[in-house]
């Protein structure tokens, strides 16, 4: 579940950056601005810690469990313009991402909730 509120914590502010790439496409001299956190993820690839999952094929993928924090993220520029039909399909694939986060995390609340009604 943290990895799941650190998602939503992530689109929501990206969300907010590509609004505001957006809102200030007429604005002289502006530069779009892009949410990363590239480098801070693949420290946490190195340096990952807990417990080690055993792969039963050498073609599975290696599994890991991340946190991001917002002292993660890093704002940077992303180019020269504001390119409105790249800014709109960021925000798409961001809001899709934010639904299917909320979705999971829902579900993971429904679970929670159905194995404390067993408990009683």
């Amino acid at each position: 579940m943290g990895m799941l509120t650190s998602m939503l914590d992530y689109q929501s502010q990206r969300h907010k950056v590509i609004s505001s790439n957006i809102a200030n496409i007429d604005t002289p001299g502006y530069r779009p601005k892009e949410l990363t956190f590239t480098r801070e993820l693949s420290e946490a690839m190195l340096h990952t810690s807990g417990v080690e999952m055993t792969r039963s094929n050498e073609k599975h993928l290696p599994t890991a469990s991340y946190h991001v924090s917002s002292g993660d993220v890093e704002l940077v520029d992303a180019g020269n313009k504001v390119d409105i039909d790249g800014e709109m399909g960021k925000l798409a694939d961001n809001h899709l991402k934010y639904n299917l986060t909320v979705e999971l995390l829902a579900r993971k609340f429904k679970s929670l909730n159905s194995v404390l009604r067993e408990v009683k």
